[in-house]
């Protein structure tokens, strides 16, 4: 791979499938174009700064834009999950990500929801995750900061593989309702009990260490800069560029 691409020929081909067809005047080659999106999303750059050598900076940003309300990035990141196998044993958890004063400003009530909201931390968004047991994540969904992970596992839960039959969670999860959920559908819980809890629940401490592995994925994640700070005044270009990260990092790094 030269050092102007990010994506060798090989990663292309496996994402190829899912970008739209060109129509008219041949455009600028999605590698680049794709390459340069990547740069800008891990260096935490603006649009203006990316390197010549990729395109030009406005055809990056209007690509990203218009792949992005296309729904691409969240077509290429469900079909590398599944390509990737589905594992028995997941975990669930959720981060902050603060947003930047650029994608707060004009913040106000409207046709589409923003995903920004006021906690201690002062602006932010939350990210909830369902990852693997090797540590990849497989279900991505973006709130408000101020949401309880109660309502982000609402989301997340309802959409499990029908393969799972273990999931690890922190104490932020423990609610009868999700335990009561899971149970029905035969999933066994490894989720510590909170503290005010009158009867304190058994759980596997040994096997909880692993939920670890959920919080070194957002790690990674918040290793771009562009995710670690919400830049993105619309939520489906910032989940976009979170889902670009995790495709990038997860399944398609060589």
């Amino acid at each position: 791979m030269s050092d102007i691409f990010l994506l060798s020929e090989r990663q292309m081909e496996l994402i190829r499938p899912y970008f739209p067809l060109a129509h008219g005047v041949p455009p600028v080659d999605d590698r680049s174009v794709l390459s340069g999106i990547i740069y800008v999303i891990r260096n935490g750059l603006q649009w203006k700064d990316a390197p010549k050598a990729y395109s030009p900076h406005n055809t990056l940003y209007n690509r990203f834009i218009r792949w992005s309300r296309l729904g691409v990035f969240d077509r290429i990141f469900t079909a590398l999950t599944e390509q990737a196998g589905r594992s028995k044993r997941l975990m669930i958890d959720a981060t902050h990500l603060k947003a930047h004063r650029t994608a707060a400003s004009l913040l106000k009530k409207g046709l589409f929801p923003r995903h920004i909201g006021r906690t201690k931390g002062g602006l932010n968004s939350k990210l909830h995750a369902v990852c693997n047991g090797q540590g990849r994540p497989v279900r991505l969904h973006l709130t408000a900061g101020q949401v309880s992970d109660f309502k982000g596992a609402d989301v997340l839960l309802n959409d499990l593989p029908d393969e799972t039959e273990e999931l690890i969670g922190d104490r932020g999860y423990d609610s009868n309702k999700i335990r009561q959920s899971l149970a029905e559908r035969q999933i066994t819980t490894c989720i510590p009990p909170k503290k005010n809890r009158k009867s304190k629940l058994p759980y596997e401490w040994h096997l909880y260490k692993k939920h670890l592995l959920v919080e070194n994925m957002f790690a990674k994640l918040k290793d771009w800069r562009r995710v670690a700070t919400r830049y993105d005044r619309c939520a489906h270009t910032f989940m976009s560029a979170i889902q670009i990260a995790a495709s990038f990092i997860f399944y398609l790094k060589e």
